[in-house]
């Protein structure tokens, strides 16, 4: 048994410190990022946010608002198995997840990117199933996790994976870190996976914890290249599940709404995750481009005038704990 007593960090346990500017307005913040990826050698240019591969979020009538904006749509895990038509063929602004068994599936639909999502990136056989989605698919861009640690970040990206998910636990219908006492606060996972990633030219998606665009900036913030949002997205017109008295419904794929759902139940596995109520949002176009308005606005106070640079710009300062820290870029 090891105890690791140095200060790990989630989105709340941090604010950016202002600095000087010469930007007028956020509109002269660049949001768009172009990524090389290292296996695919492919390269992509949008807007780095991506919605989850979840049941109420990742549906097609999202994926119209997403790609609008330029943003990435992670169709729910039950369209790899049927329904594919729905997404548009040949479309760079998705990226198509399935677990291991999905490996055949996922093969055909390499046109944007592709990804094995698991909730426990730390075993032999995720690392094998990796290495054989890219001996099947070597020129996909592919994607990989969920992990939190640098040394197996690199060893995904070895394993052939173009971009690693970074998260355990952090997601607000997750429930894996109370009933297992598995995880690591999620930007200190952020910072040492993306760290670890870059020194292979490879990238990173910090998956789940955002709950507002603050935490969205403190992502990329972190080194991220990639956010993946999932509850600031549900609610909408755009998401599927009935409006009931205002709310609606909205669950971790690890819930029982969702293992009732795909038939997921066996002797072994329990929930790790819970169905939530969330207010009804309206249209999700409206929340994306208060999203997009709070990142241009955080670049501004840091003197970014593309996204691409925030990291560069950014000194954190620790609020939640005894006394006040300072770290970053000065």
């Amino acid at each position: 048994m090891l105890v690791n007593e140095d200060i790990k960090l989630d989105y709340s346990d941090v604010l950016i410190r202002p600095k000087r500017s010469t930007m007028s307005s956020r509109g002269e913040v660049n949001l768009k990022r172009t990524h090389r990826f290292l296996w695919s050698k492919r390269k992509w240019t949008g807007i780095p946010i991506m919605s989850a591969n979840m049941d109420t979020v990742g549906t097609p009538a999202m994926h119209k608002i997403l790609s609008k904006n330029n943003l990435i749509t992670c169709p729910a895990k039950h369209y790899l198995q049927k329904n594919s038509n729905k997404f548009k063929k040949g479309e760079a602004n998705i990226c198509w997840f399935g677990g291991i068994d999905d490996i055949n599936r996922l093969s055909k639909m390499s046109s944007g990117f592709i990804g094995l999502d698991v909730a426990n990136g730390y075993t032999i056989k995720f690392v094998d199933a990796v290495k054989k989605l890219r001996d099947k698919c070597p020129n996909a861009t592919i994607a990989a996790g969920n992990v939190v640690t640098a040394d197996m970040t690199q060893e995904l990206i070895l394993a052939g994976a173009d971009i690693v998910k970074v998260g355990i636990g952090p997601g607000s219908v997750c429930t894996t870190r109370i009933k297992t006492g598995i995880g690591y606060p999620q930007l200190s996972a952020v910072i040492e996976c993306a760290d670890a990633a870059h020194g292979l030219d490879a990238h990173i998606i910090a998956d789940g914890g955002c709950t507002s665009s603050g935490d969205i900036v403190k992502a990329f913030a972190g080194g991220a290249d990639f956010v993946m949002i999932g509850g600031i997205l549900a609610g909408h017109d755009e998401c599927e599940g009935q409006i009931e008295d205002g709310v609606m419904k909205f669950y971790g794929m690890a819930s029982e709404s969702a293992m009732s759902k795909h038939g997921n139940h066996n002797e072994y596995r329990g929930t790790e995750g819970k169905t939530v109520e969330v207010n009804y949002r309206g249209k999700a176009d409206d929340t994306v481009k208060d999203i997009l308005s709070g990142i241009r606005s955080a670049c501004t106070y840091v003197g970014a005038n593309k996204l691409k640079t925030l990291s560069k710009c950014t000194t954190f300062v620790r609020v939640n704990n005894t006394h006040n820290t300072i770290f970053g870029n000065e």
